[in-house]
């Protein structure tokens, strides 16, 4: 007899009521007393997810309610799922759509059965014949990055401190970041976690922002893990109740010290997992697609296999020759790759020196928001660039000691001039404490309690003089600072800073000019100590990895635009394209020379509508290599559920619906970070375009705003952003269309075309977003 677990929320109760409906009739008129709801369960005397967990254990498949999202329901389908059971998600229409489900972005690529009484849905209860699970694949655990963190948008000191805490204790982590991917979608969750010897979740306060969102992720990944028998460190860092189902695997963490605590029990058992291993938890796939990996679209979660497959470009080689100061790239190019890759190429050779930079975007919003709002515009400049250099000369001090702990015993050059800054230095909080990001932000902590002491509650109008600044900022001689690393540092080859993730959580062309200012000032900053390094004949290499957006605001706020060097990483030929799946692929034990179309046709049919398949996958990349990567593993993740030796036709279309429908919702909450406060929420818009044609003229896109509600005021900002994010191009040709990455992410190269365009400019919608808008060309 089919045995099915039910779960459902107790609110809103027209959900509930249906759910019970449903179960009488299964119970009463069909005879079918295997189908069990949580409320059926035998709970006298026990804690009542005990028998919830048993009975998901023992069901054949389970069933769930998603029409408004539920911590503990959320928490038993990953559960499930991570059991290998078969899932059946199931909505009410007749109650709104919750907007949850799609800023969680779990489930709404699953698929789901619509119901609106209880007959319906029993209907589709019993209507379930195949009890396979299709959404866990094949995943050999990741030996190099066994740790999966899952993060909030808004991270404060306490997961600054955890990830600060997890890089102490020597465990590499993947990890899910709001910033770099606005949704997480199921797959990608069960991917993460089953490759994963263990998982850590931070649950955060209610009054945080998007805390319900983070909460309800973390709450899956926790039942993925349980289900999965990974380690779980599943940590509660605000005062709010936890939720039932899992709230005997939480540990409260209310101060750092606590967080040691913790971790301090959970680093030690991954250890024992990495060196005893784990028996696998499925069975060998058979053919080449189900066992093969594209890697990780995001560079910080693939640090250790990059190297394998990374493409050293014109751009990587004029970075490594110390030729540029800023690298220039949209999200999702390649720059914090660039950035990793040519560190690792550096720091082998123990000659050089390298500070690999990488702040967590919130300790600048906390300098930003209490430190300027103290100053005059006058004084701003030098205090933020006096912060900078002395953060960077700390850091230098910090690497040395470092780095050279060993290596100056056995170099008398090194060995006096170690021991004279290990004495003045090494018990100092700012240069022995956590990683960077950490005393980055005890420093920042540190002079805002200063400027508070000084200045009162005063605010915008306060004088300090220059050497009260200087005062409040340096907690050393800095003079003999810089003396002492200046002389350590003339023994070695070179200095590099190379200073990535500024930029993060900055809105796309929603930048301030407080931004721009702490910006401009660590470039003045790094020039300064490059110039001081070189009169003491130590080459030193300062380079800063921008957004194109953000370098290009920041050229129009400058004076001296001519003298910075910089460098763009372009991607507009699809060779390079074909290349990196190439690698990818091969990286697989494929020979390496093998040509494209021999290794692309292992894992893919040749061509799909009449257009060849891999060009057609990269006519929809938006030019990203991320976002190629993110619409090829979506593919083959469609083709390994339904157990295909290849990617087929039907695979490709499943994905990329999948992949744009994702990119639509992505871009949404993107624009609605830049204009949070025009109404209506600027976040929807893009579903204004559902169905309509692929070219539209000035007058029919001025309609669909119109039609929106903007007001007039607002459209050329919108267009300008839809075209920024090539959601839009401009019509030049019969079958020439320019989008943003045509004309190198120049924008007045894009609004001098719509003025030039004799009878009205014509704009096309990037064929990326077809699909999950239902337009057909």
């Amino acid at each position: 007899m089919i045995k099915s677990f039910i779960a459902y929320p107790s609110i809103p109760m027209l959900v509930a009521e249906t759910v019970r409906e449903a179960l009488r009739i299964l119970h009463e008129e069909m005879r079918l007393t295997s189908f069990h709801g949580w409320e059926q369960n035998d709970i006298a005397g026990k804690f009542i997810n005990d028998p919830i967990f048993s009975e998901i254990q023992s069901c054949d498949y389970m069933a769930a309610d998603v029409t408004k999202l539920n911590f503990n329901v959320v928490y038993e389908i990953g559960y499930a799922i991570g059991l290998k059971r078969r899932i059946i998600l199931c909505r009410n229409d007749s109650i709104d759509i919750d907007p949850l489900v799609k800023e969680v972005g779990l489930f709404d690529t699953l698929g789901y059965r619509s119901y609106t009484d209880g007959r319906t849905l029993s209907q589709h209860l019993t209507n379930v014949s195949d009890f396979k699970t299709y959404l866990i694949q094949d995943q050999p655990i990741n030996t190099k990055v066994p740790i999966y963190v899952v993060l909030p948008k808004a991270m404060t000191d306490k997961e600054i401190h955890l990830l600060s805490k997890t890089k102490k204790a020597k465990l590499p982590f993947r990890r899910f970041d709001p910033d770099e991917q606005p949704r997480l979608s199921a797959l990608e969750a069960i991917k993460n976690v089953s490759m994963s010897h263990g998982v850590i979740v931070p649950l955060i306060d209610a009054t945080r922002k998007d805390a319900q969102v983070h909460n309800l992720r973390a709450a899956f990944v926790a039942g993925l893990s349980k289900g999965m028998n990974k380690e779980l460190l599943l940590l509660q860092f605000g005062n709010d109740p936890v939720p039932l189902d899992y709230r005997d695997f939480v540990d409260y963490a209310a101060t750092q010290a606590q967080i040691d605590e913790h971790m301090a029990e959970f680093a030690p058992s991954i250890t024992e997992r990495m060196v005893k291993g784990v028996p696998r938890l499925l069975k060998e796939s058979a053919n080449f697609l189900s066992k093969m990996s594209l890697g990780s679209s995001i560079a910080e979660n693939e640090i250790s296999d990059l190297q394998n497959y990374y493409i050293e470009t014109f751009e990587y080689t004029r970075v490594l020759r110390g030729e540029v100061q800023i690298v220039v790239g949209r999200k999702g190019s390649g720059k914090t790759a660039l950035f990793f890759q040519v560190r690792d190429k550096i720091r082998p050779d123990r000659s050089n020196l390298v500070l690999d930079l990488r702040p967590e975007g919130f300790q600048l919003h906390k300098f930003k928001d209490v430190v300027l709002q103290y100053l005059e515009q006058g004084t701003q400049e030098h205090t933020i660039t006096a912060f900078w250099e002395y953060l960077l000369l700390l850091e230098l001090c910090h690497k040395i000691i470092e780095n050279d702990r060993k290596s100056h015993v056995g170099d008398s050059k090194l060995y006096q001039p170690y021991l004279d800054l290990q004495r003045e230095f090494k018990t100092d909080v700012f240069i022995s404490e956590g990683d960077f990001a950490e005393r980055m932000l005890k420093l920042t902590e540190v002079i805002m309690d200063e400027f508070r002491r000084i200045v009162g509650n005063a605010k915008g109008g306060t004088r300090l003089a220059t050497a009260e600044l200087t005062n409040l900022i340096y907690k050393h001689n800095t003079n003999a600072l810089r003396e002492r690393i200046a002389n350590y540092l003339g023994h070695k080859r070179s200095v590099w800073i190379l200073f990535d993730n500024l930029d993060k959580g900055w809105p796309p062309r929603g930048v301030e000019v407080e931004d721009l200012l702490i910006l401009r000032c660590l470039i003045e900053a790094m020039t300064k100590l490059q110039k001081y390094l070189s009169k003491k004949q130590t080459p030193c290499h300062g380079v800063v990895f921008l957004r194109n957006d953000v370098y290009e605001m920041l050229v129009e706020n400058s004076t001296d635009r001519g003298k910075i060097s910089k460098v763009t990483i372009d991607w507009t030929d699809q060779e390079y394209f074909r290349e990196l799946l190439k690698r990818r692929i091969a990286a697989n034990d494929l020979d390496d020379d093998e040509s494209f179309d021999n290794v692309w046709q292992r894992i893919c049919i040749s061509h799909v509508k009449g257009e060849e398949s891999a060009g057609y996958l990269i006519d929809r990349c938006l030019m990203r290599p991320r976002a190629l990567i993110d619409l090829v593993s979506l593919c083959r993740s469609h083709a390994v559920t339904l157990n295909h030796a290849r990617i087929e036709h039907v695979d490709i279309i499943e994905g990329e619906k999948t992949y744009s429908s994702e990119l639509v919702e992505n871009i949404g909450l993107e624009m609605r970070d830049v204009f949070p406060k025009i109404k209506p929420d600027v976040r929807n818009i893009l579903y204004e375009f559902i169905g309509s044609s692929v070219r539209l003229n000035q007058s029919e896109l001025h309609r669909m705003l119109a039609n929106y509600k903007l007001l007039e005021e607002h459209w050329a900002q919108i267009i300008d952003l839809l075209l920024w994010w090539g959601f839009l191009g401009i019509v030049r040709g019969a079958e020439d269309v320019a989008y943003i990455h045509s004309v190198q992410y120049n924008m007045n190269h894009l609004r001098a075309l719509v003025r030039k365009s004799t009878n009205g400019a014509i704009f096309y919608i990037n064929p990326a977003f077809w699909a999950g808008l239902g337009i057909i060309a």
